[in-house]
């Protein structure tokens, strides 16, 4: 399509968890739902749903740690391609600010580097502080550097246990506290990968804004995550890794295995105990370490299988994160980005996995 090209969307267009109408149009790049003079130069007939969201996705990661341009854009366009038209960066060690002047892009949404310790994260992914008094100045860097989030590191294996080697934080409580208050006067919010138990009730008391994973949360902490209102990223195909993960270390790290084989064994109840307290369940792939890229199908159907509801899977996906993140959905004048389906994804979240059609910034993709 070009600027003066009209696209007539029809059948049913969902709006939010309450609204949707027959019809709407994309003029000049942009969603209207007041009939234009011309006529539409295409039609596109289905569910139309605002563009899929992943929260949790590593543009410009790999499993060795960051790539080149050309294979960050591959990556990118895989999850555009599946129906994913905004990503919020979960911390990459490449810079990819350069994705921004990309119109056939995603939008993208960067959290800066992983902030963590020497040899206390995956190599070649964070960015390693030698002190943990550095994290506050380090915060406010990456911040600057960002798009209003930071990504913190919480707990990670501690190898110089030895045979006690097990999930351990990273950062004392003070210094924690002191981070997340210099990222909020920078203006950003802050997440955190966390699978340790031990690592919440900080976290909850510097008052990050987001958690990823959150596999070790007891019962008292679901509670506590539910009534401060901080939503969590379940990434169930990454916690599907765990039981692997665990047989890699078992014969050095016994405790850790353990723990990371219960945590994987019990992801499903984990997240649906999540979902009944009220904690709002956000969908992110964990794409671009070992998670391949376009996943995001995949992910909310584990969700579904979990327990919670495909009609709350498919709001989380799509228009219920746009709105936490701040990005327009479908409304009067904003960019048309946009998914179509043969079929209503919210009676199977399934239907997900083959878009009809694409739409970034009004131009068809797919």
């Amino acid at each position: 399509m070009t600027a003066g090209e009209v696209l007539h969307l029809r059948g049913t267009v969902v709006l939010d968890d309450d609204r949707e109408v027959g019809e709407a149009w994309v003029v000049g790049g942009r969603v209207t739902f007041s009939r234009p003079a011309a006529s539409p130069t295409a039609t596109l007939d289905g569910w139309v749903l605002p563009g899929l969201v992943d929260v949790h996705c590593h543009i410009g990661l790999a499993s060795d740690g960051p790539v080149d341009d050309g294979t960050a854009e591959k990556q990118a366009l895989a999850d555009r391609d599946a129906g994913v038209l905004l990503v919020r960066d979960a911390g990459s060690p490449a810079d990819t600010g350069w994705v921004h002047a990309r119109d056939d892009l995603p939008r993208l949404i960067r959290a800066g580097r992983h902030l963590a310790r020497p040899k206390r994260y995956l190599r070649h992914y964070g960015r390693e502080l030698a002190t943990v008094d550095e994290l506050p100045a380090a915060v406010r860097e990456e911040a600057a550097r960002g798009d209003g989030w930071v990504k913190l590191v919480a707990d990670w294996i501690d190898r110089d246990l030895g045979a006690d080697g097990d999930l351990r934080p990273l950062w004392p409580r003070d210094v924690l506290a002191e981070a997340v208050a210099a990222a909020h006067d920078a203006g950003a919010r802050v997440t955190a990968h966390t699978f340790a138990t031990e690592s919440l009730d900080d976290l909850l008391d510097a008052g990050v804004d987001c958690l990823e994973h959150a596999t070790g949360a007891s019962p008292e902490h679901v509670e506590r995550i539910a009534a401060a209102g901080i939503p969590v990223t379940a990434t169930l195909l990454q916690v599907a890794q765990f039981p692997a993960i665990a047989a890699q270390g078992a014969e050095r790290y016994p405790l850790f295995a353990a723990r990371m084989r219960a945590m994987g064994e019990r992801r499903y109840d984990h997240v649906r105990d999540l979902h009944d307290a009220g904690v709002r369940v956000l969908v992110g792939t964990d794409a671009g370490g070992t998670i391949g890229h376009g996943r995001i199908a995949e992910e909310a159907t584990e969700m579904a299988r979990a327990g919670i509801p495909d009609r709350d899977v498919v709001a989380a996906a799509s228009w219920r994160t746009r709105a936490w993140l701040g990005a327009d959905g479908l409304s009067e004048g904003a960019s048309a980005d946009l998914v179509v389906y043969t079929s209503d994804p919210r009676d199977d979240v399934r239907v997900l996995a083959d878009p009809a059609a694409v739409v970034l910034r009004g131009q068809r993709v797919r």
